[in-house]
């Protein structure tokens, strides 16, 4: 064996074993250093490229026409059939308000938001019998109520969903509560609460106007009934709540020949069961094996339907203009000794579960958290870009790196995903369409198990756009690029009037008058101003449910609780100084302003919605073209900037001072 070389002894004496070691270990971190600052630049390269890609596929998307590229059923009169009722019932033909008849808490919405603010007024001793809810739906449910079509499943946990659910002492049946079981649980919150016997449905409110001289609002509507013409009415009422709910309006895209298509067609809230088959308990749609079905949309709704589609129709073509991001979601049966053991152990779970789900969302995890929910959701710690979080840019300069964080905690997140779609779709092309480009919060992220597996199947096609949507209709099928893609059904799963366009007025369809004939749209377009997002001045005793300068989650159920109990305690607090009295209810301008201040100074935390897809969450790509002035003035109709829990302490810190600080309450 050959002898190795003796190292060489410098000049001066040999080098001390420290410092040797030092010199080593020098050399190594030098090297490791390197090392990094390689793989950091092709991180960044590769986080460039990535973003690159958003830019480009967001400029395909982009429309002028905005929001106005869709057709609205609820002002369209050609297409008014869309918005047909298909499931009334005797009880939608109730009439339990007679003319001019005096209620004093009108609420105006039967959804999860209407039922909250009705059952926190009794809980906080209002006689349910004071109380009338209304909704221009066949029944209660708002959204569950329209939605029924088969697979139809809330895509948050139904243990935080679910409104008070310890006052119900109910277990969901399931992870994700399908949409059935929602609807029957709506209805027996509202009977628990005695909400349900006076409710009035079918009823649209036109024009609500402020009696200056009896301290009232003067109340015009219209009672819809079955071959008979609408039931004129004119009430008065001292409260008004506006909770007729984000996702009312349903859309049909702006295409031309909708009327040319000799098929039969619908919107995915108003499913035809007599045209697929099946019902609402029973999704065999047994009625479209003979049938080529087109559906128009790939959204939150659209990845639900699809498998049922997929699995009956002869062949099934779905036509996308910009691809869901579709994560698992892990659907599971509740066990109940799971759920009393690690869900329902102790009074005060549900908002300290709900909350916990906030932090996750808004990052602002505490070091002593678990994750309660252990969902894909609560995974989604970039979606506080949507709806906010503690620790954000303090000045125009901390933008860029905050804007930076929000991607990279996001890149990893959205890679899985991208790389989810390779690994369960088979055709390659078919895959990389399904990939979404985009960030989690630009549109909202889905969960499903069973949708990208439909694409392997024989009898489905995916159309993809390239983010411009079907050109037209014509009568036997659906014309993309000039080719003609041959369609027996059709069904539009386009979403809904975009619900941050407009204030409670616009969006419920009716005509808000105030004092000295102050116009509550007007006010809205002029300069957004309210006193914790639920009440304004000029509009005494009308309670507004957010969103805009309030707060808001992926859950918004948690945030409507949180809204309804803050109303209640005004209501309650502002009545309890003058006992036996009537009261007027309204914050000062000084107090208003300092909110909307308030406001402005944490809208820096939404910057990272600069540049999204679009979408309905930025008005369809609007926002970013309108001028700097414009956008300055937009950023007052934003949420609390700092997260829902943050704004959660904000409101206990006021209602603890008991002074309801900033409203004007008169005893008239």
């Amino acid at each position: 064996m050959a002898d190795q070389a003796a190292p060489a002894v410098p000049a001066n004496g040999p080098i001390p074993v420290a410092e040797q070691e030092h010199k080593v270990n020098a050399a190594k971190s030098q090297d490791i250093n390197d090392q990094s600052a390689v793989l950091d630049t092709q991180a960044a390269e590769a986080a460039m490229k990535v973003q690159q890609k958003y830019e480009e596929e967001r400029q395909k998307r982009l429309r002028p026409e905005g929001d106005a590229q869709y057709v609205d059923l609820d002002t369209s009169d050609e297409f008014k059939y869309y918005r047909d009722d298909p499931w009334l019932d005797e009880r939608s033909e109730k009439v339990t308000i007679s003319d001019n008849e005096h209620i004093k808490y009108l609420i105006l919405g039967a959804g999860c938001g209407g039922l909250l603010y009705g059952a926190k007024l009794v809980k906080s001793g209002v006689p349910a019998s004071e109380i009338r809810i209304i909704d221009s739906a066949g029944g209660i449910g708002g959204t569950w109520y329209w939605n029924r079509y088969p697979g139809l499943m809330c895509d948050v946990e139904s243990y935080i969903y679910l409104p008070l659910l310890e006052d119900m002492k109910y277990m969901p049946k399931h992870k994700y509560s399908y949409g059935q079981e929602i609807r029957q649980y709506l209805n027996s919150l509202a009977d628990k609460f005695q909400l349900s016997e006076t409710a009035m449905y079918r009823t649209k409110i036109n024009s609500l106007l402020w009696d200056d001289e009896h301290h009232q609002w003067k109340v015009s509507m219209n009672k819809e009934r079955k071959d008979q013409s609408p039931l004129e009415l004119s009430i008065t009422t001292q409260f008004i709540f506006a909770t007729s709910g984000l996702l009312l309006h349903p859309k049909l895209p702006g295409v031309t020949g909708i009327e040319t298509f000799r098929g039969p067609s619908f919107h995915t809230s108003r499913w035809m069961y007599s045209v697929t088959g099946g019902s609402q308990s029973d999704p065999t749609l047994d009625k479209l094996s003979d049938k080529r079905v087109g559906i128009i949309g790939t959204g939150a709704t659209a990845i639900q339907p699809v498998p049922h589609l997929a699995k009956y129709a002869k062949h099934l073509t779905i036509f996308q203009r910009t691809p869901s991001s579709v994560d698992t979601r892990g659907q599971q049966e509740t066990d109940p000794k799971t759920f009393s053991s690690t869900v329902a152990t102790h009074p005060g779970w549900w908002k300290e579960r709900n909350l916990n789900m906030v932090r996750h969302l808004s990052d602002a995890i505490k070091p002593t958290d678990t994750n309660l929910v252990g969902d894909k959701w609560s995974q989604c710690h970039s979606y506080r870009a949507l709806i906010g979080g503690p620790n954000g840019p303090t000045s125009m300069e901390d933008i860029p790196t905050f804007v930076a964080s929000l991607y990279a905690t996001d890149m990893p997140r959205a890679e899985e995903i991208r790389r989810r779609v390779d690994d369960i779709v088979n055709d390659k092309q078919t895959a990389q369409s399904l990939k979404h480009w985009y960030a989690s919060w630009c549109k909202r992220p889905t969960f499903h198990d069973d949708y990208l597996p439909c694409f392997n199947q024989s009898n489905v096609t995916l159309v993809d756009t390239d983010g411009k949507g079907v050109d037209s209709l014509a009568a036997t099928g659906a014309v993309v690029a000039g080719k003609e893609y041959p369609l027996d059904v059709l069904i539009f799963s386009t979403g809904f009037r975009a619900p941050l366009i407009g204030g409670p007025a616009r969006r419920a369809d009716m005509t808000v008058t105030g004092r000295n004939g102050k116009d509550m749209d007007a006010k809205y377009d002029e300069s957004v101003a309210t006193l914790h997002g639920v009440i304004t001045h000029d509009f005494p005793n009308f309670f507004i449910p957010g969103p805009f300068q309030a707060a808001a989650t992926a859950n918004q159920t948690f945030a409507a609780d949180v809204l309804s109990d803050h109303v209640a305690y005004i209501i309650t607090q502002a009545q309890a100084k003058y006992p036996g009295q009537k009261v007027v209810i309204e914050p000062t301008r000084e107090a208003e302003e300092m909110w909307a201040g308030e406001i402005l100074r944490r809208s820096l935390n939404s910057a990272g919605m600069a540049g999204c897809t679009p979408s309905y969450l930025n008005g369809e790509g609007v926002m970013d073209s309108l001028p700097m002035e414009v956008k300055m003035k937009a950023a007052r109709w934003g949420i609390w900037g700092e997260g829902l829990e943050s704004y959660m302490n904000v409101l206990k810190q006021w209602e603890d001072d008991g002074k309801l600080e900033g409203l004007d309450v008169q005893a008239v």
